[in-house]
């Protein structure tokens, strides 16, 4: 089931009411019903993998006691079985098939033929993000941010609530699992703060995100056919298309969650108008991006221990973020342009200057510096972004060799239209309203006239409606995350 489909239309509703009118007198009724329908929710994609579900979110509930020994030596141990145990299932399901493929391609360079066994499965939707949970709350045993629960009820909650289930926000245990041991009260505020981030990432992803993905998707597709100015579209279109996509996820599921008395961790504040690539990474993903600064970055010795430890940690956390969204050397290359980026910063002692400010905290415009920090940072951030959306490395590197030959063959492109001008029109409104709300991502500033404000709703609605009832007889389109 996905959010922006007729049957989750359906289905909160539902939720919604049994949640806060027949199931709202005991706490264990209220977590048993979420549970209940978030295992409903994940097999209404999938039945087969409930059990993968269960299996996964019953051994981090086991290994949490062990890893809670007074004795560290034992409590290492758990820590190590619950790590080898997760990132085993993503290994098997995930990764396995790249790494037998490309243990034939080494074979073959030392001029010895293989035929090995892949994997004829699919990918579980959200494996990525529930492990990452279960690991989480294994790893603030073990450094003492929480205690193990004994109720497995509220602990498989806590991995599987069906508002982050398939694609985050990456929760961490200190923060969801004190709200779940807690009876929920209706709160009307936190419910219409819900209902705006609902309308408004339903707009993102329905509205812009899929129609951006049209003019991305014949670009991508045909790009050896057209010129480098409109492949250059077709990467900033895919840099909102993506943006709307993920962040529209990211709404709805906070939104969700508002609706049944819960406050989820952000994962976007406003990342296009960041100053520099250290400031994206504060501001995009964030769930998982702080995972990877608490549970890995921080481990291996942070930057604490001298700049050829902190650029050997850099690189190794942007590698690994880059193959944890995708088993492809594309990914992999994603990460490493980013850890590029990043490291100029560190270099300079400036991956810190932009931490506690907002893009023209004091005024209504950005100052000229200021705009152009965002424009090349954003232009380093889409140039990555062919590497994430093209289908190999190959055809990355290609759609990036054909933009220069393009124009240095035929620099007069630029005075002409090119292909998918027309991204304008939905990219251009998503900035500016981006602009307006960038200093609270978590709330919708409304204008405080009334008809002005249902005005907005019924716009938005009427927008939404309209492209989902279009696909109503086939199949919505999927959120790019749910692939990873």
């Amino acid at each position: 089931m996905i959010f922006n489909s007729i049957e989750f239309i359906l289905f909160l509703p539902i939720v919604f009411l049994l949640y806060w009118l027949v199931f709202n007198k005991k706490l264990s009724h209220q977590n048993g019903l979420l549970l209940i329908a978030s295992y409903f929710f994940y097999g209404w994609w999938s039945w087969m993998f409930l059990g993968l579900l269960f299996i996964s979110t019953a051994m981090d509930y086991a290994y949490g006691y062990g890893v809670a020994s007074t004795n560290r030596k034992k409590a290492r141990l758990f820590l190590w079985l619950s790590a080898l145990n997760n990132f085993g299932v993503l290994g098997v399901f995930k990764y396995f098939n790249f790494f037998a493929t490309e243990l034939q391609h080494g074979f073959l360079l030392l001029g010895i033929k293989t035929n090995p066994i892949l994997l004829q499965v699919a990918l579980p939707i959200g494996i990525s993000f529930y492990t990452f949970h279960g690991m989480s709350y294994v790893f603030d045993i073990y450094n003492g941010k929480q205690r193990p629960i004994k109720n497995f009820i509220d602990y498989a909650l806590f991995v599987s609530f069906f508002p982050l289930l398939v694609a985050g926000p990456i929760e961490r245990a200190h923060h969801l699992l004190p709200q779940l041991q807690k009876r929920r009260f209706f709160n009307y505020q936190q419910a219409v703060e819900g209902c705006r981030l609902i309308l408004w990432g339903l707009f993102k992803k329905v509205v812009i995100a899929d129609a951006l993905a049209v003019t991305v998707d014949s670009i991508f597709s045909n790009y050896l056919d057209l010129n480098g100015f409109t492949l250059i579209i077709g990467a900033i279109a895919f840099s909102f298309q993506i943006y709307g996509d993920f962040s529209g996820y990211s709404d709805i599921a906070i939104g969700t969650a508002k609706l049944l008395g819960f406050e989820l961790l952000s994962n976007f504040k406003f990342p296009y108008f960041s100053r520099d690539i250290a400031e994206f990474w504060r501001r995009w993903h964030i769930s998982l991006s702080s995972w990877f600064r608490d549970y890995l970055y921080i481990p291996m010795g942070g930057s604490k221990k001298g700049k050829l430890i902190s650029i050997r940690n850099t690189f190794v956390v942007f590698l690994i973020s880059g193959f944890w969204h995708g088993a492809n050397w594309n990914f992999i290359a994603w990460g490493f342009i980013h850890a590029c980026g990043f490291l100029t910063l560190l270099l300079l002692n400036k991956n810190r200057k932009h931490v506690n400010t907002v893009v023209a905290q004091f005024a209504k415009t950005p100052s000229l510096i200021e705009l152009f920090q965002i424009i090349s940072t954003f232009a380093f951030v889409s140039f990555a972004w062919i590497f994430f959306r093209a289908k190999s490395l190959t055809m990355a590197l290609d759609y990036i060799r054909h933009i220069g030959i393009s124009i240095w063959q035929e620099p007069g492109q630029f005075f002409t239209l090119p292909g998918g001008k027309l991204t304008i029109i939905y990219i251009l409104p998503l900035i500016l309203i981006d602009w307006y709300l960038r200093f609270d991502e978590r709330k919708l500033r409304l204008p405080k006239t009334e008809f002005l404000r249902i005005a907005i709703y019924i716009i938005l609605s009427l927008f939404i409606a309209f492209q989902i009832l279009t696909y109503f007889y086939s199949k919505p389109s999927s959120f790019i995350y749910f692939q990873f």
